[in-house]
């Protein structure tokens, strides 16, 4: 088990950034890949980017490439997610989530609460 909380989110102007922690407690971190998908309102969630148990490697979604960084800090337990040129589009609850094996964008097993991320126009 492993237990996940975001924090970092809030409101921005479009074109600003802002950064997002998630941290850990439970099972060794390094155990395991980590990803952040967001939902907005009236949509289906959808994967942002992950980042394998080392960090060496990452997988974006085209929709935040050049735009988002992901990184982990395993000796603090910690997964971070700098949003970079915010888009009003990119307004959502954004989720912290934690799998064993390859750093996918599907079938993860532990979530986090969630944190939402609002940008104006």
């Amino acid at each position: 088990q492993v237990q996940l909380v975001e924090s970092g989110g809030g409101l921005v102007q479009a074109g600003g950034s802002l950064r997002l922690s998630c941290a850990a407690s439970g099972r060794t971190f390094s155990s395991y890949a980590m990803g952040w998908f967001r939902q907005a309102p009236g949509k289906e969630r959808e994967f942002v980017v992950a980042i394998s148990r080392s960090g060496g490697n990452t997988n974006y979604a085209d929709s935040v490439k050049g735009r988002f960084t992901i990184s982990r800090d395993n000796a603090k337990n910690t997964v971070y997610l700098q949003m970079n040129s915010l888009k009003p589009e990119d307004t959502a609850v954004y989720y912290c989530a934690a799998r064993v094996g390859y750093y996918g964008d599907r079938e993860y097993d532990y979530w986090g609460q969630g944190t939402q991320v609002t940008v104006s126009s």
